[in-house]
């Protein structure tokens, strides 16, 4: 992946820096990761590292297709690498559970959208927020 990161990066007038590297490599291993979660990862490895300095590779590593982000509160979006399967989430608003979905589930529902709206939605992008049955059992 360093060489694939190198060259992506060389070709848009970038270059591969060890913030980069780290910033990838904890993106990779959380998860779904928000900024500050992603900063306290990084500092592990890199104390110098600051916040602006992971917004900032974040950013870069989005435009180059690297990873993506997602709304999945009210608070920071959430990043996760794009070498993880396609897929939308969804977000219990009791216990913040996030949960990773095959677009396919979805597929009726961007195909009607398509036909009947000419909208063709983001499912990497999509959050879908409700209760995790788990939470809905504690309700009754």
């Amino acid at each position: 992946m360093t060489d694939e990161l190198a060259s992506r990066l060389h070709s848009l007038g970038y270059r591969l820096t060890p913030q980069r590297q780290l910033v990838l490599q904890a993106v990779e291993k959380l998860g779904h990761a928000t900024p500050d979660e992603i900063l306290v990862e990084v500092q592990q490895h890199a104390s110098a590292v600051n916040v602006s300095t992971i917004y900032r590779t974040l950013e870069v590593l989005e435009e180059l297709g690297l990873v993506r982000h997602a709304h999945l509160s009210d608070r920071a979006p959430t990043y996760h690498s794009v070498s993880d399967h396609e897929h939308f989430h969804l977000v219990c608003r009791n216990c913040h559970r996030v949960v990773s979905v095959d677009p396919e589930v979805v597929a009726p529902l961007a195909d009607r959208l398509r036909e009947e709206q000419g909208f063709v939605i983001d499912v990497g992008h999509l959050a879908i927020f409700g209760e995790c049955v788990e939470c809905e059992d504690t309700d009754a």
